[in-house]
């Protein structure tokens, strides 16, 4: 099958990758599938000439309105999949609402990456409601084994020992929506405190308006830094070097940088909002805040509650843990900065929980790596329905267990 594919095509933006990601899904499928950037359209009738010079027989679009808008009216079957702003902010702007409506009507199915997202166009277009599925992304991390990471602190302006820093990273379009000045105070007063602490801003300038804003206001706060944007494979070496990875948007559909970071066994410290409250599990396998006065205390007392308790744990089992966790006192916090970063991504994701009679049991171990299995955005399914036939949901595998200690 010969398919079009719409998407906003910016550089190095999630929305970018994740469509190249389906369209690598798609080709491997066995069809043939042009990726195209939505803005290089203006009209409707310039998707209708391409279609026809193309010989195209299908068409998918990445963002129900930016990429969807354009797709009725071809006489070729269509689908779209979700992207996150249109869910969550073009639907309060009443004629983008209204054309997203339409698109909908004619779509043949549209894809949401979690239950949140699908319950939301489900509020908006009850009409529509039998043709969403949840299907979520798919990711894959390549990092850079060349890549110098002290090259990039010097880059970055950051002249420290790698060995005694914490790199706290923020990747996001600079655009509103992704709210990167959220943290910055918050991490500032944190390097005040602690010299090792820095938080890094990478991304594409997308609004330039604003961009000159977060320019401004970096440029004026200690400890905050901002890079711009990278290439896929030196951007998931530095996540893979860094202390953790934040997310601090106003609204999400699915992070791709937050499944990277998974994926790349890295720490996330997430906004507490519908689309990252349904990739990251509080104190499972990540950590959800609210409020970025209160992000510090509850990533690091979380650290120190869970390595305490491994502590007790292991000197039940006889195991002897590093002689400086004995002495840790509850407010010193942070002098679990100083823990390797492998054993607080354990804590987090493995760590114990506290019952009555101060006992521990070992938490269920929540998988870090199912995301590529999980993931994988299926063609063949979707693209079946562009058809007659249906697509038949398939209920999610039950998740791993493990027996408590």
């Amino acid at each position: 099958m010969r398919l079009l594919f719409l998407a906003v095509l910016r550089r190095h933006t999630g929305n970018a990758i994740t469509a190249q990601r389906v369209r690598d899904h798609l080709e491997a499928a066995g069809h043939v599938c042009i990726l195209k950037n939505a803005l290089d359209f203006e009209s409707p009738s310039e998707i209708s000439n391409f279609i026809k010079a193309e010989s195209l027989e299908a068409a998918m679009a990445l963002h129900l309105y930016r990429g969807g808008r354009l797709l009725p009216g071809h006489g070729i079957p269509f689908g779209i999949i979700f992207g996150g702003t249109d869910l969550n902010e073009d639907v309060k702007q009443g004629e983008k609402n209204k054309v997203m409506g339409k698109v909908l009507e004619e779509a043949r199915f549209a894809v949401a990456f979690t239950e949140s997202m699908k319950e939301t166009a489900q509020r908006q277009w009850p009409h529509a409601k039998d043709k969403i599925y949840v299907q979520s992304q798919g990711i894959a991390t390549v990092p850079n084994t060349t890549f110098n990471w002290d090259t990039f602190l010097q880059r970055s302006e950051i002249n420290q020992s790698a060995d005694n820093l914490h790199v706290f990273l923020l990747i996001c379009g600079l655009r509103q929506v992704k709210d990167p000045l959220y943290l910055v105070d918050a991490f500032s007063e944190w390097h005040q405190e602690e010299p090792s602490v820095y938080m890094v801003i990478v991304g594409p300038e997308v609004d330039p308006v604003f961009t000159r804003e977060v320019k401004a206001k970096v440029k004026r706060t200690p400890g905050v830094r901002l890079i711009g944007e990278m290439a896929r494979e030196d951007l998931h070496a530095v996540v893979k070097n860094c202390f953790a990875v934040v997310n601090s948007s106003v609204s999400e559909g699915m992070s791709a940088a937050i499944l990277e970071a998974m994926d790349l066994e890295v720490p996330v410290l997430a906004r507490n909002i519908p689309g990252n409250a349904a990739v990251v599990k509080h104190e499972v396998t990540g950590l959800l805040f609210s409020d970025p006065q209160v992000l510090k205390e509850r990533y690091l007392y979380r650290m120190y509650f869970v390595i305490l308790c491994q502590h007790r744990l292991n000197a039940e089992r006889g195991i002897t843990l590093r002689k400086t966790v004995i002495g840790l006192l509850p407010g010193s916090f942070n002098l679990l900065l100083h823990f390797p970063k492998a054993q607080l991504w354990r804590a987090i994701c493995h760590g114990c929980q506290p019952l009555g009679g101060g006992q521990c049991v070992e938490r269920q171990r929540t998988a870090i790596k199912p995301w590529k299995a999980n993931f994988i955005f299926t063609a063949g399914g979707y693209l079946r329905s562009l058809h007659p036939s249906k697509v038949e949901k398939k209920p999610p595998p039950p998740p791993p267990t493990a027996p408590c200690v």
